[in-house]
This record gives C-alpha cells, structure tokens and sequence, in this order.
C-alpha cells in the first residue's frame, strides 16, 4: 500500500534560515575547497590536486613531457570534477615565470606570454614537474609526514596538504576570488623569505621593521619599482594595503641628437591587456594633444624580455614626459595587497609574521612526523641486525635446530619459545643450549631467511658496521624528536640548502619616490577653418593652408567654419538634439590629409538624424537663433542658452511627428519668408516670431492645410535681395507680399 504523508511527518522550518544555512555552506565550499590557498603550502586545491596527479604519473623533472590533455583528465576523473579549463588554467599559471617567481610546472610548448597572448590547446602543449616542485613539495610522502583524505567519490586518496619544505605563500604570492573575500598576496624572492624565515627561527620577538630589513619587500617576476617604501610596515603588520608600483624607463641617445625613451621593465599589474591598453593610451595622450613631443611608438618585446619604445622630438623634457606616463596610463599602478589564506581550516588575514609562523609550525609537525617515521624503522632494523649479530655467535645450534625441525613451524617455536619438543639434536647439551633461546618473532623470521653467505666473516663485519649505524641513527633521531634546537637545526639546514640551489638576484627595486607631478603644456591657441563635405566627413587646416585652397575648400566642403582650435562644433539635427564636439579632438593637418567621419567624435549618428546647423560654440554664444520645424513652430533663442558643459542637449522641443527643417542665426534680418511643400509663400517680419528658452515649444509661422509642411525658411535684410529658384522660375522673396504670422500665405501662380 501506498504511503500517506501525513501533518506528522511534514518537518516545518523557516525558509530564511535554510538558504542561510544553504548560503554559507556554499560559501564555505568555495573559500576552503577551490578559492584560496592553504598558509602551509600555499597552494589552492586544483594546484595541489595537480601537482600530486603527476607526482602519481611519474612525470618527474628528469623524465620526458607528457601531453597535458593528460595530466588534466586524469587530474579531473580522479581528484577534481570542476571542469577541466580550472585545472588547465592552473597548470598554465603554475608554468609562467612572468607570474610566479618560482614556476612549479614545467611547460613545453605555448603557454602564453606576458602580453596577454593564451596558452595552446591542452591537446598541443606538454608539461612536467619542476625540479624544485619535486624536491620541495613531493618528497617524504612515504614517511607519513601528512594525512590523507578520501576523494569526491571516495575511490582514491589525495593529500590534505603537500609537505612543503619552502614557504611558499610568500615566494609565489597568491591571487584568488572567494564568495565574499578575495586574496592577493604579492611574489618574493626566494633567498630574501628563506633568510627572514630562519631569522624568526633565531629571535621569534623579531619585529615586522626588522624582518623587512631582510626582505625587504615583494619581488615581481616583471621588475619595476615599489614607491612606497615607508607604506610596506604597515601592510605586512595588517596583511592589507596598496604597494604602488611604476615601470622601469630608460633613456637612449639616438641619431639626429634626439632621445627615446624605454621601458624596459612593466608593472606587475600591466601583465596580459594591460601592456596593448598602455599602447592605446599612450597614442590616445597624442591625438588629444596631451602632449607633442612623442614621434612614433612601437613595441619591441621578445623572449628577451620587455622593449617598449618611445621616440621623442628634439630638446623634449624627459622628466616632465616621464612623470605624465606615470600619471596617466598605467605605467604606474597600485597592486592592492590582501594576505588572505586558510589558517587551521579557516580563512584568515594574516600579517608577514603569521604566515612564517604558521609555516614554521607545519615544518616542524611535518618533520616530527617524518622523524618520527625514521626512528620505527631504525629501531626495527636494530632489531633484527640484533638478532642477526646473536645468530651468527650461535650459528651451529641453530643449523642443528633447523635440521633437527620438522618444519618451520617447529624451528621457529624453538628461536621464539625454546621449545624443543619434536626437534632431534645431537647432544643434550645443545637441547639445553636451545631451551634458553629468545629471539622476538621479526629476528626468528630474518634468522630463517637469512643467506648461507652472510656467515662469511666480512659479511658478518658489515653487519656490525651497518649496526653501529643504526645506533647512531636512532641517537640522531630520538635527539631531533626530543630537542627543540636539534630540530631548528635541522629545518635551517633543510632551508638553507633550498636557498643555496635557488638563489637569484632581486629584481623589483624598492624606494620612496614622490608622486608624479608633471606640467601640461599650455595648448597653442591657434586660428583653423573646419571643413567637412556633404557626406560627413571632416578634419581642421590653419588659416594659410586654407587661404592657399580656398577656391577647392568652398567647392569640396558644405561646412567651412573659421574659428579657434580651443573652441567647440555645435552640431544641431533635425531630431532637435545639439551635439557639442572639441575642434582640439579633431583631425588636424595638411589640406589633402584624410578626412574622418563627424560620427567618430561625439554622440551624433548619422543614421538616425541629418545635420541641420554646424557652427562653433564662440558664434553660437554671441547670436540668436531662429528655430523652424516642419509643423511651422517658429521661436527664437539665446545663443546663451546653448553654453553648456554636456556632449549632448536638447536644442528645443517638438511635437510628435515633427523635426526641425531650420537653425538660423538672426544677424540683420528683418523679416523671414517660407515656403511649404505644396508651394505656399509667406513673409512677414522678423519681430513677431517671440524669444523663447531652448525647452519651448515655440509658436505657429503659418496656418497649414492637409498634409503640408513647411519645406523651406529664409532670413531677408531690409535693402538686400533674396532670389530663389522654384519650378524653375525665378522668385524674388523681398518682393513678396508682406503678411503676418499664423496666417494662411499665398500660392504664387507661376
């Protein structure tokens, strides 16, 4: 029969509370599982993960590569089920000495550069451990120096943690994102951590301030500078804090008496898009004319390393130059510091101190475990060279037991026991002679598996010897275990060799510098005429060159605007929006330079509205102007009113369905004619047309009827004439008939 739920077995419970619980369970997950490293190797889980599956392979330093398709699916199905693109980004990390100061990972084949390129496939690149990885991480994980813990679906064992003999939290650093915490802990130099580390060991009361003496700071695989010396106490006290970083820049003689400038080391933080965005920006400080005096740039990086260079004009400031790199692009940056790793199986912010003690304290619990190890079999092996030793004193009795003895059994029982029922001796007095025998079970088995040619003298000497060792060994050891300063000798020494094969010089230099200040060169105001074609496209000529063309200009172009190079293009269209461009942001030079379309320089789209007035900001400002749309709304407006800051306004408002057909500038006018699409005329005088703000609506020029629209607006001076051509005819607007607004006009009989 089919169960019944009933009220009794339906469990109530507060729904904020389970996605609570749900929430930091899955918080938690991330933070220890898969985001940030553990304080004692340093070392997130796909990376231990990783760097133990091929520990398994057998892809030693001294062995040949292997694909790393296989080093990921086999690190995948047996220890990590996250996807394989974590366990191969890390692979990739772990092989790049532009991120880590000592690589772990072997890489052959393409495993990325530091401009941002990526890795090949994982099917095409190949990998093995690194020497140091081997002997630094991997060794003595048969001597039950760490624990290990059951995989995700409990078919195999993967280690807690890998006993690392270096601090490696420190000399890697770290970068990784949790929920709701982060970790960024910069690279050292290997011999400057192992020497602060074993400076510790000696006066554990050592204060931050002199630790930093030792190390003095972080080490980038990139170079650079650090310019906040005085800053780097503090943020190893708190673990937190801002380290500001500057690339490294040259100078170079070249011919012609001129300089270029070159950097030669980058900002840690500039790995990858970084160094194209410092290109891009560089070339962006040109075409704003930020500055004159950069000629050409080009970047000439290689395996070698990095050669980024700037060729300047003649008698440049170079400091002045140097110190607006650094101010604007990202030739200087901060690398935000957050020691964030998981401490005694919580995250925890730890200080400079904090992580050396808390890997000292791993290095001895790992060796006490590992000497530990050592003493059980050498005092097993003390007992049996024992036995052995004893054996040989009585070597015929115990020949004369085993050919006395019916079976193993029997022999064994007599070496162990003394017991002699059963076994034919020779003699009663061997019999009593084997009645006193006492090996311990490990000493009878070895006695019986012992070879005839041990028996020879110097065999039997050697075993003496090899005894006498294993004393001592067990002397050493059981020092080691009981004596803390044994052990600190032991460790020192371990470290010591570490630093000894992996030294390598500084290359991060760390200094007080004062901020970059630089002095923006005045921009040379100067007269230019704009000039842009029926098609939109545009750039700016001075005065003369536009004088020595001016027939050409006047022809080619629908705009020609004389005016400053510090001015701004007002451009109003027909949606009755004004777009405010820089005339400093646009194309600047020789007359038959190539144009560039109005639409890359602000927010007008030619595909969406046309172009009604253009004209500096400077005129627009010292005018009024008439606005006319196409539903015969007429005003006019301030040139004040369109003095602002923004790239884009709106010029005036409109009805829906309308669109502006005109922006005019009143200068002499007195009276304004009109015509509509189906050919109704009509003038009348400028001043009853009102001033209106730019967010007015306006007021009514002509009674329109049906479907028409005014089509066209012209401005008359008071003794000038104005002939147009309308289906061709000739037309002399002056001489229409004078009439007022919002009245019908006339249809002219042609």
């Amino acid at each position: 029969m089919e169960k019944k739920t009933t009220e009794e077995q339906i469990i109530r419970t507060e729904y904020s509370e389970i996605m609570q619980k749900s929430y930091i369970d899955y918080a938690m997950s991330v933070i220890i599982a898969r985001a940030l490293p553990d304080v004692r190797d340093g070392l997130k889980p796909v990376q231990r993960r990783t760097l133990y599956d091929m520990y398994e392979l057998g892809i030693r330093y001294d062995k040949p590569y292997r694909k790393s398709a296989r080093i990921v699916g086999d690190t995948m199905g047996k220890y990590h089920p996250h996807g394989d693109s974590s366990i191969y980004e890390s692979l990739v990390v772990m092989s790049q000495d532009f991120k880590k100061e000592e690589p772990l990972v072997d890489g052959h084949g393409n495993f990325g550069s530091i401009e941002g390129d990526g890795a090949a496939a994982m099917r095409y690149t190949e990998a093995r451990l690194q020497k140091l990885t081997q002997e630094a991480f991997l060794t003595d994980l048969d001597k039950n120096v760490i624990d290990f813990q059951p995989n995700f679906d409990e078919t195999e064992k993967e280690p807690e943690v890998l006993p690392a003999r270096i601090p490696n939290l420190l000399i890697n650093g770290a970068e990784g994102i949790a929920v709701g915490m982060a970790t960024s802990i910069p690279p050292h130099n290997t011999c400057e951590v192992i020497d602060a580390v074993l400076a510790y060991m000696k006066n554990t009361d050592i204060t931050t301030q002199e630790l930093l003496k030792i190390m003095p700071g972080p080490d980038f695989p990139t170079g650079g500078i650090v310019t906040n010396k005085d800053e780097l106490i503090s943020i190893y006290e708190t673990g937190q804090g801002k380290i500001k970083l500057r690339g490294k820049v040259e100078v170079e003689k070249i011919k012609g008496g001129r300089e270029q400038l070159v950097i030669t080391e980058i900002p840690y933080t500039m790995i990858g898009a970084g160094i194209g965005k410092f290109l891009n920006d560089v070339y962006a400080l040109v075409e704003s004319k930020k500055t004159n005096d950069i000629v050409d740039i080009s970047n000439q990086s290689s395996k070698e390393g990095i050669r980024i260079v700037l060729e300047l004009r003649r008698n440049t400031d170079v400091e002045n130059l140097k110190n607006m790199l650094y101010k604007k692009t990202r030739l200087e940056d901060t690398f935000g510091v957050n020691m964030l790793a998981v401490a005694g199986g919580r995250p925890e912010t730890l200080s400079l101190k904090a992580i050396i003690e808390n890997f000292l304290d791993f290095q001895f619990d790992i060796n006490t475990r590992k000497y530990q190890h050592l003493l059980v079999k050498e005092q097993e092996k003390r007992e049996i060279q024992e036995g052995l030793i004893k054996a040989c004193d009585v070597i015929d009795l115990i020949i004369e037991i085993l050919r006395g003895s019916e079976n193993i059994k029997q022999a064994k029982s007599c070496l162990v026991h003394g017991i002699t029922e059963g076994i034919n001796f020779k003699t009663k007095t061997s019999e009593r002679a084997a009645k006193k025998l006492r090996f311990t079970e490990s000493q009878a088995t070895a006695i019986l598996e012992m070879r005839l040619y041990k028996l020879i003298g110097l065999e039997i000497e050697a075993l003496q010897k090899e005894h006498e060792m294993t004393l001592e060994n067990i002397a050493k050891y059981e020092d080691i275990l009981e004596n803390h300063s044994s052990m600190s000798r032991v460790i020192t020494k371990e470290l010591q060799a570490f630093r000894k094969s992996y030294a390598r010089p500084r290359r991060t230099q760390i200094i007080n510098a004062k901020e970059a200040v630089f002095e923006e060169k005045k921009f040379e105001e100067i007269e230019i005429v704009f000039l842009m074609d029926r098609f939109g496209y545009c750039r700016t000529v001075d005065v003369p060159t536009f004088e020595r063309n001016r027939d050409a200009a006047l022809t080619e172009n629908k705009y020609v605007i004389q005016c400053m190079n510090t001015d701004r293009l007002c451009l109003f269209t027909d949606a009755g929006h004004m777009h405010m461009i820089k005339v400093s942001a646009l194309p600047y030079g020789k007359f038959r330079d190539k144009s560039i379309p109005i639409d890359n320089f602000g927010n007008y789209n030619s595909s969406e509205e046309s172009l009604v007035y253009v004209d500096c900001l400077t005129n627009v400002i010292g005018s009024r102007l008439l606005f006319a749309t196409g539903q015969a709304m007429f005003k006019q407006v301030n040139g004040e009113e369109f003095n602002v800051s923004k790239r884009t306004i709106a010029s005036t408002k409109l009805s829906d369905n309308d669109k502006v057909i005109a922006v005019l500038p009143l200068s002499d006018a007195t009276h304004v004619a009109l015509r509509t699409k189906n050919g109704i005329f009509l003038r009348f005088d400028i001043n009853e047309v009102p001033e209106k703000k730019k967010a007015a609506l306006g007021v009514r020029g002509i009674k329109l009827s049906g479907d028409d629209m005014v089509d066209e607006v012209y401005l008359l001076a008071k003794n000038g004439e104005m002939i147009i051509t309308y289906n061709d005819k000739s037309i002399s607007l002056n001489k229409l008939k004078l009439g007022h607004r919002d009245t019908k006009g006339t249809k002219l009989r042609i």
